[in-house]
This record gives structure tokens, C-alpha cells and sequence, in this order.
């Protein structure tokens, strides 16, 4: 049973189709959060880099962060 999940066509099709979802989420955010959520889980800056990338503090990138992700998990809950 372990692989049968990897094995099943209707898991590969929900996974592609929530993998879309996620994507077209992620494109409809505003260029800064976009900016922040591509240098954190991409670039794999911390906080205090992406600050100095965007010229604005650490707590403000935690703020655009916390925003991204409060709006992705809205768009995707709308979605279902």
C-alpha cells in the first residue's frame, strides 16, 4: 500500500489540479507579497535578506509574508 497513492491516476490529477490552484494563486498576489513568498520559499532568503533586498525592514517582510499567505489560503478556500 505504500505506493499506491503515487500509482493512482486520480491522485496525479487532484495533486496537478491543487498544484494549479496554488500557482494561479500565487499570480493573482500583489508584485511585493509575490516578491517575498519567490525570495523565502525559492531563494531561500530569511527574513532579514529579503529585507535588504525590498529596502524595508524585517518586520514589514514578515507583515507582506503573513498578508500572502492569509490571501492564498482565502483564494483557495473560495475555490473548493
Amino acid at each position: 500500500l505504500e505506493g499506491h497513492e503515487e500509482a493512482n491516476p486520480l491522485h496525479h490529477l487532484l495533486e496537478g489540479s491543487l498544484r494549479q490552484r496554488v500557482i494561479d494563486a500565487i499570480e493573482a498576489l500583489p508584485e511585493r507579497e509575490k516578491m517575498v513568498l519567490t525570495l523565502y520559499y525559492q531563494e531561500e532568503l530569511n527574513l532579514k535578506e529579503i529585507g535588504a533586498v525590498l529596502d524595508v525592514g524585517e518586520s514589514r517582510v514578515s507583515q507582506l509574508h503573513s498578508q500572502a499567505i492569509k490571501r492564498l489560503r482565502a483564494r483557495l478556500a473560495n475555490d473548493t
